[in-house]
């Protein structure tokens, strides 16, 4: 069993939802990210996604494209992701790390020394935006799948049927479900909407939800959580830390960890309300 479906099912048994921070690697600058990794599980992340800088981030909002564009200004790579990964893991065994990203970095580097790599550093899932499961092919998921790394799929609420069979059939660990239409950071959340479709899921895929995009702050994160098995926060954590470039990492694991808190603290009141 991989260290996200222990984690799922640890959870579970407690009675709790997940709670899933994302941070952009190299972001204000790579010397802080591990530091703001370990701050992120002090502050009570269960999971965490780590954002693979890329120049052309689609999916993402205005807020992750600027910490994109500041990790790659500061020379961020696929590689040296990995390294802080590897790093992270030197004093923390147990919390799942998911890389979030797009295909291009991991073509470059080649399915199977990626997964190779990944696999050593410590790294338990992959989440590709441009690659869902009938496209990624050429021996990617077989890559990543031999290395005993789960295979993550964004599901939205346009997402046809046969594309879900897919996903039940080629993921693993989590179902990442898009709660909105549009890029990450946007606002339009429609509470019932998201409940009537992620219901509507739970008839196709037999595996742990978690929600992201518009969840902005703790009492969306509270809605979320009575809904899902899992709550993902990311434009409104990076949006902390811009205006920290020069910053001494420090501040930058303070301020992270602050603004997580509140999350948290939806999450679990949720959690007391409905599952407790």
């Amino acid at each position: 069993m991989s260290r996200i479906a222990q984690t799922f099912d640890r959870l579970r048994r407690q009675g709790r939802t997940a709670l899933i921070p994302y941070i952009t690697a190299g972001d204000p600058h790579p010397d802080c990210t591990v530091a703001a990794m370990h701050a992120l599980v002090a502050a009570g992340a269960d999971l965490i996604e780590l954002g693979v800088p890329f120049s052309d981030p689609m999916a993402d909002g205005p807020v992750i494209q600027k910490a994109t564009e500041r990790a790659l200004a500061h020379g961020t790579s696929l590689a040296q992701v990995l390294g802080m990964v590897a790093a992270f893991r030197r004093q923390d065994p147990h919390t799942p790390v998911v890389l979030m990203g797009y295909a291009n970095p991991i073509e470059a580097m080649g399915y199977v020394p990626f997964a190779l790599q990944a696999r050593a550093a410590g790294v338990d899932g992959v989440l590709t935006v441009d690659l869902p499961p009938e496209e990624a092919l050429d021996g990617y998921l077989e890559a990543l799948k031999t290395e005993g790394l789960d295979r993550i799929f964004l599901v939205a609420p346009t997402t046809p049927v046969s594309r879900l069979q897919a996903v039940a059939d080629q993921g693993a660990g989590f179902v990442y479900y898009v709660s909105l239409k549009g890029v990450t950071g946007a606002d339009a959340l429609d509470v019932a909407d998201v409940a009537e479709h992620v219901a509507a899921l739970k008839q196709h895929i037999n595996r742990p939800i978690g929600i992201g995009f518009g969840i902005r702050d703790g009492e969306r994160a509270y809605e979320m959580a009575k809904l899902a098995d899992a709550v993902i926060v990311g434009s409104a954590l990076v949006k902390e830390m811009e205006g920290l470039q020069g910053a001494p990492c420090q501040q930058v694991v303070e301020r992270v960890a602050t603004a997580l808190a509140p999350f948290r603290a939806g999450v679990d009141r949720a959690d007391e309300e409905v599952k407790g």
